[in-house]
Formats: C-alpha cells, structure tokens, sequence
C-alpha cells in the first residue's frame, strides 16, 4: 500500500513540475523577446527580470518538493553568500537530480545558476526554450574525427563559450560547470582509471574558458560536494521519495589568479591550470570520503 502511495504521490508531484514549468516558461521565452532591442540598459533590465521569474519557478518547485516527497539537505561548510556577487560553480556529478538540489540549495542565495549545457538540450521540449531564454550556455564539442575532417571547427567551441560568458558582464551570475563532464558510473570510473576514489577525472577546457571570458568580475568560487546517503537517485526516485536526505558541503574561496590566462595557446598555463583542478578534486574526493565515512558511523 505504501508503494502504491508513493507512486501516485510522485504522479502528482511530476504533473506539478510539468505545470509549473509550462507556467514559467511563457512569460519567460515571451519577455526574453524583449533582449533582442539594442539597448544595453533595457538589456540588463529584461535579464533581472528573467532571473526573478526564474526564481519563481525554482521556489514553486521547492513547495512541491516540501508538501509530496520532502528531501533532508545536510548542509556543511561556507554558507556566506551574496546575490551581489559573480560565482564559479562546480560540483561533481552523479544524477540528474544534482541540478534540483543545487538549485534548492542555492535559490535566492547567490544570482541565478546558469548551467553549461550540450548544444543537443536546446531541443527538450519547454525547457529547452526557457534555458536559451535564461541565456544558459550551450556547448558544441566537436569530436576528433570532426577536426580532422574540418579544421577550420577547431576553436569554434571556445569562441562559442566565450561569446555566452560575455552576456554575464552586465549583471551579477553564477556560472555552474560539471567539470568531469559526463555523469558518474563506476564503468566510466573504471575506463578512466581514475585517481580518485569517488570521482572521475577532471575537464579543465570549459572552466578556464569561461574565466577568461568573464575577466575579473568573478573572482568566487564555490566548491559543492554532493554525497547520497543511501544510493545514487533517479529522477523516479526523487519524485516518490525513495532520497529522504542528501548531504552537501559547500566550500567558497577567492579564485587564484594563477587560474586565469590563455588555455588554448599557452601550454605552461594549460598543464598548470590542469594541476591546479586536479588539486581542487582531490580535496574534494577527500571530503566525499569524510561524508561517507559519517554516513557509516550514523548507520550502525
């Protein structure tokens, strides 16, 4: 009985996302329209705008999460922030329900997320609208068998990147990058031969591409380490419940500037910045432990 009821309450609380998506996404992809007017200043005003509706959206989320399947969230380290300021995000990656908590986490608390996306998610029905109209940057990666084919495709996905970093120069953001790049599995861990023990590798490309483009302005970033308790959640999962807490640390620091400089043609800076992430990883991989070594003592 109580699965069946789990079940219908995630019925429910998926066709209250759906709602509430669709609800957002018009006045959002609607208003967005208004960005196409040269106009610096009414430019800016329309984002903030945009970002306010965004919000919306997220905390109309966050009451359906408390009120059909509500998720503990152990929250750990810095918890000073400011919508005032410009954020690097980065976190690792296991579940699509990362971006959920992430976004209740952070959701009024620093300047709206904006997640580096495939170029392919621009076609998900709704929300792929609505990421284009929140100007979510969108990536194209292009294989090596395309560069070989092509090389005059080499740099277009830098220059794409940099093109969507630039529109944050107006107005406070924060810029969120998955950068191991894909989800984790413990095939991929294995094929990598990772060093870490509860992540994969690294990408450095995209995060020190877009501190090249930003410049100065973002000078914060903000370390999230996300550990599930019990096991790596589906969507289903969240929606019926089954992930009744997750624990998330949270570390914020000023951003080296040894971290800023040309990765495409500067090979010193590429192989530094390189060490550098890996050194950020393995503090990271080190607290993942710690999270799962609590978890352990809670449990017996």
């Amino acid at each position: 009985m109580g699965t069946l009821f789990s079940q219908f309450k995630g019925c429910i609380a998926f066709l209250g996302y759906v709602v509430n998506t669709i609800f957002w996404t018009i006045p959002i992809v609607l208003i967005s329209f208004i960005k196409l007017i040269p106009i610096s200043p009414l430019r800016t005003a329309t984002s903030y705008v945009l970002d306010f509706c965004a919000s919306a959206w997220i905390s109309v989320n966050g009451v359906i999460e408390r009120c059909l399947h509500p998720v503990n969230i152990e929250l750990s380290g810095d918890t000073d922030f400011s919508t005032k300021e410009w954020y690097m995000v980065i976190a690792n990656h296991q579940s699509w329900v990362d971006i959920l908590i992430l976004q209740r986490v952070f959701n009024r608390k620093i300047p709206f997320l904006k997640f580096f996306l495939k170029q392919e998610l621009i076609f998900v029905p709704i929300l792929g609208l609505a990421w284009w109209a929140l100007d979510f940057p969108f990536m194209r990666r292009y294989s090596t068998a395309q560069l070989r084919k092509n090389p005059k495709l080499k740099g277009k996905d830098i220059e794409i990147t940099r093109k969507a970093c630039a529109k944050f120069k107006a107005k406070p953001v924060s810029v969120m990058n998955f950068v191991e790049g894909t989800r984790f599995s413990k095939t991929k861990h294995q094929k990598q031969n990772s060093p870490f023990q509860h992540l994969l590798k690294p990408k450095a490309g995209g995060m020190a591409f877009a501190l090249s483009a930003m410049g100065e302005q973002i000078h914060k970033l903000v370390d999230v380490s996300i550990y599930y308790p019990d096991t790596v959640p589906t969507y289903w999962d969240y929606l019926t419940g089954k992930m009744p807490r997750v624990k998330v640390h949270i570390r914020v620091s000023d951003i080296d500037p040894a971290m800023r400089g040309d990765y495409m043609n500067d090979r010193d800076f590429k192989i530094s910045f390189q060490e550098q992430l890996n050194q950020i990883w393995l503090a990271k991989d080190q607290v993942l432990s710690q999270l799962a070594s609590q978890t352990n003592k809670e449990q017996r």
